[in-house]
């Protein structure tokens, strides 16, 4: 697949595929900003397909698209292992491979596109290359506590806790907070707010979801 941009200054192009390995100027500061734009501009794709969607089932399917491992096999589609520039030491351990350095190119290229002909540009070339994999995207009709249970007895984890720590307000307008502990994969307790003690646990086992799927993006 060929990269749907021109750019006016190949120079950028070259900088974001600049592993720091190299040395300095390197990609890394373009990352931070491509970033942002692939979470924003993917978040207003999935904000007109899925009209009916709610703010965690949003959040949820954007983290599908904008992960370490998704934006590797965009990386991979467009060839980026083969233009990369990276130091000897990378080179010789197979960086040109490697999901994160793969990704962290995608993310700053987006950022050089938007450095090299605007917002726009930059918002055509995303909406271009993610807009397939939107349509493939099916919203879930799971709960979250539904989810984190079956994302933990599939790898045969014990099931999450779920403890009231509060409720307050006038009986027809109360609100509860409810916290969500797991001990594995790793310790996370957060607490989960709601106009009902299930409405609360809903919130608290999505937000462990989040902090899951971030831990596995960070690795």
């Amino acid at each position: 697949m060929q990269f749907p941009h021109s750019f006016r200054n190949p120079t950028l192009a070259a900088l974001a595929l600049t592993h720091r390995s190299v040395g300095k100027p390197n990609n890394e500061r373009m990352e931070f900003l491509g970033d942002a734009l692939l979470g924003a501009i993917v978040a207003e794709l999935l904000f007109e397909v899925h009209p009916n969607a709610s703010e965690g089932e949003l959040s949820r399917l954007r983290a599908q698209l904008v992960n370490g491992e998704a934006l590797a096999v965009i990386a991979r589609e467009l060839a980026l292992g083969e233009v990369l520039k990276l130091g000897p030491g990378e080179l010789k351990s197979g960086g040109f491979r490697r999901d994160s350095i793969l990704s962290d190119a995608f993310e700053a290229l987006i950022a050089a596109v938007y450095m090299d002909d605007g917002f726009d540009a930059c918002r055509q070339v995303v909406r271009r290359l993610f807009m397939p994999r939107v349509a493939e995207l099916k919203r879930s009709s799971k709960d979250a506590k539904t989810r984190l249970q079956e994302w933990l007895q599939g790898r045969g984890l014990p099931l999450p806790v779920y403890e009231l720590t509060d409720s307050y307000g006038e009986d027809h307008a109360k609100t509860f907070d409810v916290s969500c502990c797991i001990d594995e994969p790793e310790p996370i307790r957060v607490e989960g707010r709601g106009g009902s003690r299930r409405a609360a646990e809903q919130d608290a086992a999505e937000a462990v979801l989040r902090r899951l799927l971030e831990k596995k993006n960070e690795r």
